[in-house]
């Protein structure tokens, strides 16, 4: 019959229980057997099972074996751009007054629901506004989009920052946008990005003035004729905080009465203005100053017959002639109120500039709104 060896283990065992049993203490092994003894225990540590971790390589027939992990998915790198609405381009910048809303719109792509984008917004580096908006599909859920809006209250840099952390569903981004807000303190000679801006938009409404980017002459004859389109009065030269917000708006429109004339003038004398007009679309405006009270400056509708440039000995500057006496020329004094014998009379500097659009047949329209 074949000897069977014993383990290590248990002639060890054996010996420790002798040695209790016989009272002679415990037991002081070589240094070889407690090399070997190390070696024992340290093959049992290692091929015991971890209970937190069953062995994957003989598992148990009652206890079926735990499931690889699963790698995530990678989160699809996410787009997204975002425009600003009521804001103004000068130069390089986008620039906004005091107390004006700025529309905020967003667009992120790939969409995916139930996201939403944190917006802050600071001034000169504080925070003044934060908000936080839902993604929402757009375009059939191609694209998704959000939307705010901001104001400043004081002038400085307005920055509007739009962020998403990234999560399971959505990569994140960060798109931040920079606005100038400009303060509305003008006074004559000013200069800057908001006289440029208003010289803009005084002629995008087709009020004459040379763009030369200071609150001059020409400038504050521009304005007199753009409060007069308001129904605001003549001689208002100011560019005050309300007259800036209506330019902005872009309130004020010349209601062409003739459109059928082709090249044509129109003296609106309810407000004191010529427009210049070719069909339904005005040209340029300029204020005017009609006939007074005892006398006024004739009614209907003429056409030019005579022009005469420079200067006549009665001080008319570059005139059209459109019945008997009655002109549109230039002249000093050009009040800011009928004071003229019965014609249309133009500041000095207006004069040249309408000189050269007309010509002799071209109708001239004269009536009170």
């Amino acid at each position: 019959m074949p000897r069977r060896s014993i383990a290590p283990v248990t002639v060890l065992r054996s010996l420790l229980l002798l040695c209790g049993v016989l009272g002679a203490g415990p037991i002081v092994l070589p240094a070889a057997a407690q090399a070997a003894r190390a070696r024992i225990r340290s093959a049992h540590v290692r091929a015991a099972p971890s209970p937190a971790a069953p062995s994957a390589a003989a598992p148990s027939a009652s206890t079926p074996s735990a499931a690889a992990p699963v790698a995530a998915a990678p989160v699809a790198p996410v787009r997204a751009r975002v425009h600003l609405s009521d804001v103004f381009r000068v130069g390089s910048s986008l620039v906004t007054v005091p107390g004006r809303a700025v529309g905020v719109r967003g667009f992120v792509w790939p969409y995916a629901s139930g996201q939403t984008v944190e917006l802050e917004a600071t001034l000169d580096h504080r925070i003044i506004a934060e908000r936080v908006v839902r993604v929402r599909p757009w375009r059939g859920g191609a694209l998704g989009t959000f939307s705010a809006s901001f104001s400043a209250r004081a002038p400085g840099t307005l920055r509007i920052k739009c962020a998403h952390a990234e999560d399971a569903a959505m990569g994140a981004f960060v798109v931040e946008r920079g606005i100038a807000v400009l303060a509305e303190r003008l006074h004559p000679g000013s200069e800057g990005r908001l006289v440029v801006l208003m010289q803009r938009r005084l002629r995008m409404l087709h009020i004459y003035l040379r763009q030369t980017g200071v609150l001059d002459a020409g400038m504050r004859l521009a304005l007199d004729a753009y409060h007069r389109l308001l129904g605001w009065g003549e001689g208002d030269t100011s560019a005050d905080a309300r007259t800036i917000t209506a330019l902005l708006d872009g309130r004020g429109r010349f209601a062409v009465r003739y459109p059928g004339q082709g090249r044509h003038a129109e003296g609106d004398l309810t407000h004191q203005l010529l427009a210049l007009v070719q069909g339904g679309r005005v040209q340029a405006i300029y204020p005017i100053s009609s006939g007074k009270p005892s006398t006024p400056t004739i009614l209907g509708s003429f056409r030019i017959y005579d022009r005469v440039p420079g200067y006549l000995p009665d001080g008319m500057y570059y005139s059209d002639f459109f019945i008997r006496g009655y002109a549109i020329h230039g002249y000093d004094p050009a009040p800011d109120y009928p004071a003229s014998h019965g014609c249309m009379r133009l500041a000095i500097a207006d004069a040249v500039s309408v000189y050269n659009w007309l010509a002799i047949g071209d109708w001239v329209d004269t009536y009170y709104r």
